[in-house]
Parts: C-alpha cells; sequence; structure tokens
C-alpha cells in the first residue's frame, strides 16, 4: 500500500491580495456592508482544468478567486467545494495515488446505461444519456486531484490573505459520473427512486460482500456492512489522503429515502405508514453514528432535501432534531436549488426558515445557484433571466435565536463557478456579486412583521410519543408553503422553546410583530405566553388542527371542536374582497383533502353571532358547515387578536414528486385566504390579475437599520400588488405609486428589492413619488424626498443610527434648505422609532 507523504510550504506574504477594505474599522465596514460572511465557499467541478498541466491547473486556480474577489474580501474565510465525480471516487479508493479517477466530464446522465457519446440523433434527453463535454478530455489520477487540491489552497492563500478549505463533494444519485460501485457492484445500496427505479443511495442501506480491495476494507467488505460505516472509513482516508477539509453530503444524503419528493419511508401517498417511523428513525441515527465512528472529526456540510422539516419528518422519518444535537459537526442544510428549476418559492423559504428554527450549533448557510455544470444549464443566465429574486427572499429570511439575536446565515455558497462546458464567464460574478453585497448589506437586524413560531419541538415529540398526529405534522408545512407562495409576507423564525427563552431576556423583542404559529400543546409555557400576549395587546395568526387544542385556547379563541368533514364544499368568504379580477371571479368552491391537510375540518366559532368573535371564512355543503377562518378579540385586550386560520392548502397526492394544487380556475387556493386574513391586523397585500391562474406574487418584508426592505418574486409581471400596513401606505424608494383606497400600488419586474422609510395616509389617494435626493447640506448623510401629498398624514422611519436633533425635515422647500424646514413629532409607540407629520401637501423632504 503507497503512504502518502505531505509538504507544505507556508508564505510570508501574499502577491496579489485582496483588498481588505483597512480604511474602514470593523465597525464602521459592518454599518457600511453589513455583517460579514465567516465562510464563503465557491463551488466548481474539474470541468475548468481543460489541461492536466501544472501551469495551466494554477491559472484556472487565480482566475476563480480573482472573478470572485469583491465577494470574497467580505469573508473570514474562503472554500472551494469540488463537484469532482458524483462520489464514487470515494467508494472505489484503493489508497494508490496512481488509481485512475473517474471524473465528471460529461453533459448528461452517464448511468442511464446507454453508451456515452452514442446515438447523437436520437430522440433522447440528457437525462437520457451523456455525451462529453469536450473533445478528448483529459486524464486525471488521483495523484494529479491531489495536486489540484493543493494549488487551489495556494493560490486561494495567495489571492486572498485568508484561510482556504477545499472540501469533497458525495451525490446519492446518478447524475455526475459513471459509477460501477453503486449501479453495477452494489445495486443493493440504491433504494431510492428519486430520479428513477433504484436511482439514489439510502444512506440506511446495508451492503453486501465484496472481495475487491479498498482503501478502509484492503480484505473486502464483509457482507452486511452498514453503508454509513463503509463510506466514513473511506472518506476519512479518501480526504485526508488528498489534502481535503470537509466533505458535502448531496442531495439529501442522511436526511432520508426520498429527499425530492412529498412520499417517503412512512407517507406513501395513501397512508401514513407510522409502524415504519421508529425504525426508519433510529436507521438514519445509525447512518450518522455509523459515519462518525469512522470518521470522527472531518466537518461535514449537507444539502438537505427539497422539503422542510415537517415535512420530512412526517413522511420520511428525519428526526432533524437528532441530527442537529447528536455531535455530528455539522453544517445544517440551506435554501434549497430547486426555486430556480420550479418557481416554488414557498416550498423554498419554508424549508429554509423551519431547518433554521433550531440549529446543531451557530451557523447556518445560503447558497445560491449560478450553474450547473452538468446539465447544460446556467440558472442566474436562463432560469432566473439574470433577475435576482433567488438572492433577495433568502437574504431577507433571518431567525432568532434563544439570546434574542437576529442572526443571519454565516455562510455562502456559490453553486457554481463553471458552467456545464467548464467555461467561467465574467458576467455571472460581475451581476451576481452586486446582488448578494445588497442583500447582505440590507439583512434583518430586527424581527419582520410577521414571525412563524415554529413548533420544532412539539413536531418532534409527537413523531416519538403521538405518531398518529404525523398527518397534522405533515399538513403544517405545507399549509405554510401555499400561504407565501400567495403572497403570505413571511421572514422571520424562532422555535417555541427559542422564543420563550429570548423573550426572558428581551421582553419588547417581538412588540408589534403578529406571531404566526400552529395551535399551541396543551399546558405548555408557550400557549400560557401567547394567550397572556394576546390578552395583553398582542396579536397571532394561529394555524392547523384543533383537535389536541386544551380548553384554555379553545375559550380564548371562540373555537369548539366539530365532527370533521373533508371533500368539495361552498365557501363564504369576503376575505378576497380587496383582489381585483379583471376577467374572472374567484371560484366558490373549495376541495379539502383530509390525507394531507392534517385530517378534515373540524373548526367551528363557538359564539356565531358574537361581535367578539367574526367568521371570516366558511365551508358549506350537504347541509354541513365549519369555519376554516375566524378572528376573536375581546375589548378588554387592548387591542389584541387571535385570528384562527384552519389551514387547507388546496393540493393532493396524485404521483410524482409533490403534492399537486387543485386547479385555481376551478377551486379556490387555500392559501390566499391566509394572505387576505392579514388584513385584520392592519396589513394588506392585494392583488389585481386577469384570472385566478395567474400565479401570486412572493414577498419578504424585513426590518434593517429601523427601516422595511421589502423584497419580492414576481412570477407574472402583470400582476399588480397593493399595499399597506398599519402605518398606512408603504412607499418604496425610488418608485411612483397610485394610491388606490388607501393602499399603495405597484407592478414589480420578476425579482425586486426596495427599501421602505415612509408610509403615508392619504384620503384623496393620487399619484405619490418617493425617491432619493443628494445631501447638499453640511451635516446631513442622508434626504429623501417625497412627492404628490396631499392634506396627507406621513410616519417616517430614519435610519438607526440618525440622531433625532439631526433629522430636519421640509415642506416645498429647495436649496440651500434655509427656508421651509417645518416641526415634526414621535409617531405612535406601537410602530417603533418612528416620526410624522399630519396635513402636509406638496413635496416634503426628510433629511438627517
Amino acid at each position: 500500500m503507497t503512504l502518502w507523504t505531505t509538504t507544505v510550504v507556508l508564505c510570508g506574504s501574499f502577491i496579489g491580495q485582496i483588498p481588505q477594505d483597512s480604511s474602514l474599522g470593523p465597525g464602521a465596514e459592518a454599518m457600511a456592508d453589513g455583517p460579514r460572511f465567516k465562510n464563503i465557499t465557491l463551488e466548481m467541478s474539474l470541468k475548468p482544468f481543460k489541461k492536466n498541466e501544472p501551469d495551466a491547473i494554477r491559472a484556472v486556480c487565480r482566475q476563480v478567486f480573482t472573478q470572485w474577489a469583491p465577494l470574497l474580501r467580505r469573508a473570514d474565510q474562503v472554500s472551494i467545494m469540488m463537484w469532482t465525480a458524483d462520489g464514487s471516487e470515494i467508494l472505489e479508493y484503493t489508497g494508490e495515488p496512481s488509481q485512475r479517477l473517474e471524473w465528471g466530464r460529461y453533459l448528461g446522465n452517464p448511468n442511464s446505461g446507454r453508451a456515452v457519446g452514442s446515438d447523437p440523433d436520437a430522440p433522447l434527453s440528457i437525462h437520457d444519456r451523456a455525451f462529453l463535454y469536450m473533445e478528448n478530455p483529459p486524464e486525471y489520477t488521483l495523484g494529479d486531484l491531489r495536486s489540484i487540491v493543493a494549488a487551489l489552497k495556494d493560490e486561494g492563500r495567495r489571492a486572498t490573505g485568508k484561510p482556504v478549505r477545499v472540501g469533497a463533494t458525495f451525490d446519492p444519485g446518478p447524475e455526475f459520473a459513471r459509477s460501477d460501485f453503486k449501479y453495477k457492484k452494489h445495486p443493493e445500496i440504491c433504494m431510492s427512486a428519486t430520479m428513477g427505479a433504484k436511482s439514489f443511495v439510502c444512506c440506511y442501506a446495508v451492503l453486501h460482500a465484496d472481495s475487491s480491495s479498498y482503501a478502509g476494507f484492503p480484505q473486502g467488505i464483509p457482507e452486511g456492512t452498514p453503508f454509513g460505516v463503509f463510506l466514513g472509513r473511506q472518506a476519512q482516508r479518501f480526504l485526508t489522503d488528498m489534502g481535503y477539509d470537509y466533505l458535502w453530503f448531496s442531495n439529501g444524503l442522511g436526511f432520508g429515502l426520498e429527499p425530492w419528493s412529498s412520499t417517503g419511508a412512512v407517507f406513501d401517498g395513501k397512508s401514513f405508514r407510522v409502524d415504519k417511523l421508529t425504525e426508519t428513525r433510529a436507521r438514519i441515527k445509525e447512518f450518522w453514528e455509523g459515519f462518525r465512528r469512522e470518521c470522527p472529526s472531518l466537518r461535514i456540510e449537507t444539502r438537505g432535501t427539497n422539503l422542510a422539516t415537517g415535512i420530512d419528518l412526517a413522511k420520511d422519518g428525519v428526526d432533524l432534531r437528532a441530527i442537529y444535537t447528536g455531535g455530528y459537526n455539522i453544517l445544517p442544510p440551506p435554501n434549497s436549488p430547486w426555486a430556480a428549476l420550479d418557481g416554488d418559492f414557498g416550498l423554498e423559504l419554508a424549508g429554509f426558515l423551519s431547518r433554521m428554527a433550531e440549529l446543531p450549533a451557530e451557523d447556518y448557510l445560503f447558497r445560491f445557484y449560478t450553474h450547473d455544470p452538468w446539465w447544460i444549464n446556467s440558472p442566474w443566465i436562463d432560469r432566473y433571466g439574470r433577475e435576482p429574486h433567488d438572492v433577495y427572499l433568502p437574504s431577507a429570511c433571518t431567525r432568532v435565536d434563544h439570546e434574542g439575536r437576529v442572526v443571519p446565515p454565516s455562510h455562502l455558497n456559490i453553486l457554481t463557478v463553471d458552467d456545464s462546458f467548464g467555461n467561467m464567464p465574467d458576467r455571472v460574478p460581475n451581476e451576481v456579486i452586486p446582488r448578494i453585497l445588497e442583500g447582505r448589506r440590507d439583512a434583518p437586524d430586527a424581527p419582520g412583521p410577521f414571525v412563524w413560531v415554529y413548533p420544532w419541538d412539539a413536531y418532534h415529540d409527537a413523531a416519538q410519543n403521538s405518531p398518529g398526529r404525523l398527518p397534522e405534522v405533515f399538513a403544517g408545512d405545507w399549509t405554510i408553503r401555499q400561504a407565501i407562495n400567495a403572497g403570505f409576507p413571511l421572514n422571520t423564525v424562532v422555535s417555541t422553546t427559542g422564543f420563550l427563552d429570548a423573550i426572558a431576556k428581551k421582553s419588547d423583542l417581538f412588540r408589534g410583530c403578529v406571531l404566526v404559529t400552529t395551535v399551541p400543546e396543551p399546558g405548555s409555557a408557550f400557549e400560557t405566553h401567547l394567550l397572556q400576549d394576546v390578552q395583553g395587546g398582542g396579536q397571532a395568526m394561529v394555524y392547523g388542527p384543533l383537535r389536541h387544542a386544551s380548553p384554555a385556547f379553545l375559550e380564548a379563541a371562540g373555537l369548539a371542536v366539530a365532527e370533521p368533514i373533508d371533500g368539495e364544499f361552498d365557501v363564504e368568504t369576503d376575505l378576497l374582497h380587496g383582489d381585483e379580477l379583471k376577467q374572472a371571479h374567484y371560484p366558490t368552491r373549495i376541495r379539502h383533502d383530509a390525507l394531507v391537510n392534517g385530517g378534515g375540518v373540524e373548526s367551528v366559532a363557538k359564539g356565531r353571532g358574537d361581535e367578539s368573535t367574526r367568521m371570516l371564512a366558511s365551508l358549506k355543503g350537504d347541509g354541513r358547515w365549519r369555519d376554516l377562518i375566524v378572528a376573536t378579540a375581546q375589548p378588554e385586550w387592548k387591542g389584541g387578536k387571535i385570528v384562527y386560520a384552519r389551514g387547507t392548502h388546496s393540493n393532493r397526492y396524485t404521483g410524482g414528486r409533490l403534492l399537486r394544487p387543485d386547479d385555481p380556475d376551478k377551486y379556490l387556493d387555500g392559501g390566499m385566504l391566509m394572505r387576505a386574513a392579514l388584513r385584520e391586523f392592519g396589513y394588506t397585500f392585494d392583488q389585481a390579475k386577469l384570472r385566478p391562474s395567474q400565479r401570486s406574487p412572493v414577498v419578504c418584508v424585513a426590518r434593517s437599520k429601523n427601516g422595511y426592505f421589502l423584497s419580492g418574486y414576481t412570477p407574472d409581471t402583470t400582476v399588480e400588488q397593493r399595499l399597506r400596513f398599519p402605518q398606512g401606505a408603504p412607499l418604496l424608494l425610488g418608485l411612483e405609486t397610485i394610491l388606490n383606497e388607501g393602499r399603495s400600488t405597484y407592478q414589480m419586474p420578476r425579482g425586486w428589492h426596495r427599501e421602505c422609510r415612509v408610509f403615508v395616509d392619504q384620503p384623496a389617494g393620487g399619484r405619490v413619488g418617493f425617491n432619493e435626493l443628494h445631501s447638499n447640506e453640511r451635516g446631513v448623510t442622508r434626504r429623501l424626498e417625497v412627492d404628490g401629498l396631499a392634506d396627507a398624514s406621513v410616519i417616517f422611519y430614519p435610519d438607526a443610527d440618525a440622531r433625532e436633533e439631526n433629522i430636519r425635515v421640509y415642506l416645498n422647500g429647495i436649496y440651500p434648505w434655509m427656508k421651509n424646514r417645518i416641526p415634526f413629532e414621535k409617531g405612535p409607540e406601537r410602530f417603533g422609532r418612528c416620526y410624522q407629520v399630519k396635513g402636509v401637501t406638496g413635496r416634503l423632504a426628510i433629511a438627517w
């Protein structure tokens, strides 16, 4: 067996380093540019290394770090994650540096069973076959790979002056390189049908005997060896010998059987096999334990699934709590890249938020999809159309930790820096970097207006102690996914346990926020606080089935539990009166599928006709009725209110990967009702479109630097958004609006991100503009102007560091700003740090 020897040369100085902005102190830099990243990872394949020559390899390495230099200067550490192959190079490693490397030199699927490059004119997609990405691609050995890893580290340190890591990847599927190990020698480990029958490795598979010699198993693989044990031992040898620093588990490895599907080992599309839950949870844990026994210390970073915490737990037995608390030294999964493919930002954001509600440590990751080095597409260019919605929406998402700190992602990954042909076009970093830096500069530093209090422990406890509640756990995340896709603006998450710890340290942290949460666990500390908060003036939207609700909650929310019903019903509601359909009407029928919605609808308003309890949406049919949305507020609650939404997400399982949505032209979308019910808290996110089937805008509302930052994805740019907050109509900086019934109206591009520091109440309506002006005045760092006002009341939010004595307001003033200065006063306390002027007409300039 050949032993590797290592020579490390550390340079005392670096040439061509990325500038570090030494003129700014750390505090000033953070204020100007937002929080730094602890780590930025550039992902890449071997395709850019088109010549196996040392000088050519180093030139490619330098190009990578040069292209992304403006971004890398915002990181404390830089990493390169290498998509060398599909991970089979780890499985097949013998320990010999001369071993030939089977690497990802393909376009398409090289494990399709068809010879690479065969039948080029046959009517087959690249998922059905593969081609070489270039003529005569270079050959590499594992010794060559080790040299490339060393070159990346050396050139990275020279270019950045920062610590540089290099990571390997393991993918369970057939996508990236030919794998005889998975599909010929050991097909028994491919238990998942993610890309067809027996296409993906399952983490808890067991290997049959194999007499071949491997680095970690020189005498062969014994019968019944757990896959986690084999992968762990091979990874320890391979990563150490190659000089890698960490390993990336791709495409859901370690997180269940079916990482892309709404079905799995527990939910088969017909029922929840609760009898399989305990065994499946245990087998997933055994994978992590077995892997870590063999590979105890190397860092693991993870991709996770395309779904969300509760969905994975209920359908596939993925006990994320056990994985997070297992001491496995992992970085938790980021946002899924699949929104680039299907535009399902509701699922991406719900999954992202649910997985960051609790963490294994303090770090978590945002990942952005620039190029695909396998499937002949570059998402930034041809899927996103160079629109930054998948930058701004995840960048607006944040978590609140147990200390009450609002914590944005600490890590950033760029998937990938090279395209399917090994090219690294400058236009992509040139266009993407400014958007990422803008999103980071405006990263949330306070909870948003709507805070998802995620039932992290309740979901995991239910799976462990009350598996009959799995349908409820499954339905909860689908309900939020559907609401987000319908325009529900959610960006902040905290677990129920984290919430209680945070308010114990910062009692006013969530003042003015609407808490969005499931029906609380009976007798829990969170239930006690929730009810006390609402009765003291707080606001909450509570969703989900009522079957486990306590009498105290039912009484406070004005609800009772009736016999569950499901099927098709007439829906009676006036919630959508603020929307406008120009060529149709919203359907008056709704379909509730009990299987995927946590059972039938059992909720009824206890005090029907009572002024304190109002039915906002109800189901009726065959002499039966139930209430979908109920608002309750008692006079003694000081403005407090509970809006209960049963949750019906208008999807069914009909086969395929995801639940299938009902036809929106035939059935009302239940997610829209939750969005429209925000009117009860003073918020409207109304829409004007032609027909119900036009997709709704996705919106996040974040708080940063004492301002509001709205970000969005507009899948149909003909749809108009009509907005109002409790403060008034929000004005988006740099845009004009027509005020309509107290709402500002905007028709936004595909991806957008705008600052809002001014809210207007103007009974006469009309056109109003909101723009940035230059300073032109000593002592003024910023000046904003609102024009088109007519007897308006204006509430404005200065920057967080603006001193009140330096705030100046001018009515119809002009340079040199010596006249027309008018007084202002503090705004209502419930709105936070804001100021107001009333009865103004014309142009209002606000400076500080």
